[in-house]
């Protein structure tokens, strides 16, 4: 269970002690940049670890000394865009995807079956979380609609529930028993939090942020508080051009959500977050790694480790495990952290015409293989329509064209890719 653009380049050899975070360099490392979107560890040595774009699936029985790839590239008939891994014991387990699949394994990965007997079938499954024996939430889409599914016979049987009383999109879903438990993402105004005591049937808004486009990314519950101290990441939209950039933000709650305060963070594209206790914790995002802080974020400072990170979770005060370029994990020992990171580079797009009058044409020069969602926001930032979602096969040059029967002034048009978020100003 889950407790939880600038030029970057890194090479550091430097040996650290206490809690430290190394790449694990016995897992394979794509050469483009590419990601991945998720690790969990069942216990301190099983392990398994998912490639977004590439759909494919490695297993570790030792802590990450050795890995096994159990689905290649492309291995179960396609390239699906992994986005999340759960499991229920060592043998059930699940993988969510960004189109339109969802997988099921009763050997431990080994063999992977589609899931069919979800109705709707979700569009996307963002976020998993398994409690209790044979329980398991799911959420999605951050490219809306939101909605949760939930099994309580270990992915035999399952329930599709509508989300959008209470949210646009929803990114992550954390539970602390089978009845009560989170989910984050956005609305209509800005980052939120909501909360479940009847598994998933009611909920209640916790935190609203006011900007328009942000999502709340990932959630951690502090263990050791009583359920009480709780993290969450908050994504930040790309910047109008030639306005500042917001910040992206930490919110923590150590009341069960009653009361928030939030903290800017380097990274505006800030994903992962992970606190040990209270004051010391680390951030992550799209455009940086390992951020640490020891007073409970009013500072942070670059470790320089670590690139394009998503997730990080905890097993215990001194074991912790976190995806991004690579596989991270930290202990509380020595560690040489002998790595090097990719270059990440804002996105070539051309708009022609622009000003435009009543179609919209774009080009994006993609230097590698990506995952684009492509919305258009007004000058306010308020999200009028999803124009697009692509899986990017390849480097090169795509264009798309989209009827634009909007009044005059002035659009932003947001790239939301595994390079993170930037944003083209539109004039009609």
């Amino acid at each position: 269970m889950k407790k939880f653009l600038f030029l970057l380049f890194i090479f550091s050899t430097t040996t650290f002690a206490q809690l430290t975070w190394s790449p694990i360099t016995t897992i394979p490392t794509d050469t483009n940049g590419q990601r991945y979107d998720d690790v969990f560890f069942l216990n301190e040595n099983l392990g398994w670890a998912i490639k977004g774009y590439y759909s494919s699936l490695y297993k570790t029985t030792d802590g990450g000394l050795t890995w096994i790839e159990q689905i290649p590239n492309g291995g179960l008939g396609g390239y699906y865009y992994f986005r999340n891994v759960e499991f229920i014991d060592e043998n059930i387990g699940f993988i969510g995807t960004l189109s339109s699949k969802f997988y099921k394994t009763i050997d431990g990965g080994t063999t992977w079956n589609l899931v069919t007997n979800i109705s709707p079938n979700p569009q996307a499954i963002c976020g998993m979380d398994a409690v209790g024996t044979s329980t398991i939430y799911g959420c999605g889409a951050y490219f809306s609609p939101a909605y949760i599914i939930k099994s309580v016979d270990s992915g035999t049987t399952w329930q599709y529930i509508n989300m959008s009383a209470y949210a646009d999109a929803l990114v992550e879903v954390l539970f602390i028993d089978e009845n009560t438990g989170f989910a984050s993402g956005n609305n209509a105004i800005g980052s939120i939090i909501i909360k479940t005591t009847d598994g998933g049937i009611n909920w209640t808004n916790l935190y609203q942020g006011n900007i328009a486009g942000q999502y709340v990314w990932k959630l951690q519950i502090l263990a050791n508080t009583s359920n009480n101290t709780i993290f969450g990441s908050v994504e930040s939209i790309a910047p109008v051009p030639n306005t500042t950039q917001i910040p992206g933000r930490m919110v923590k709650s150590v009341d069960g959500g009653l009361n928030w305060i939030s903290k800017d963070v380097p990274d505006p594209d800030v994903q992962a977050i992970g606190f040990v206790d209270e004051n010391h914790g680390w951030i992550g995002g799209h455009n940086t790694g390992f951020y640490e802080t020891l007073d409970g974020g009013d500072t942070w400072t670059n470790l320089s480790v670590g690139s394009n990170l998503n997730r990080i979770l905890f097993l215990n005060d001194n074991l912790a495990y976190a995806c991004g370029t690579t596989i991270y994990k930290m202990t509380n020992s020595l560690y040489n952290t002998s790595f090097q990171e990719q270059n990440r580079l804002p996105l070539n797009v051309r708009i022609a015409p622009n000003p435009i009058k009543d179609k919209l044409n774009v080009e994006i020069d993609f230097r590698a293989n990506d995952n684009l969602l492509l919305g258009l926001y007004s000058q306010s930032g308020q999200l009028i329509k999803i124009l697009k979602k692509d899986l990017i096969s390849n480097q090169g040059t795509k264009f798309y064209s989209f009827d634009f029967p909007y009044a005059s002034g002035i659009y932003i048009l947001n790239l939301h890719t595994n390079t993170g978020r930037q944003s083209v100003k539109i004039i009609k």
